[in-house]
């Protein structure tokens, strides 16, 4: 199983910096920096919905669930 954050994507086609989205989310610039290059293990909820609010998106949208091959014929 493999999940991963899409907040870097997210930025990318939004055309957003690291500093917008600390502006809009009140998350810090460190947090935002490891999430955006999927480089953390968790997330805390008040991250996750600081996120959500800012952006105007929902946590699926940030959070990408992969199912690995085997698991796929279930």
């Amino acid at each position: 199983m493999s999940i991963r954050c899409r907040l870097g994507e997210i930025m990318a086609e939004r055309k957003l910096m690291n500093k917008d989205v600390v502006a809009l989310t009140g998350v810090s610039r460190n947090t935002i920096t490891s999430l955006a290059a999927n480089a953390t293990k968790r997330i805390d909820y008040d991250t996750l919905g600081a996120l959500c609010k800012g952006l105007g998106v929902y946590p699926g949208d940030i959070i990408e669930y992969i199912p690995e091959n085997n698991e796929e014929s279930r």
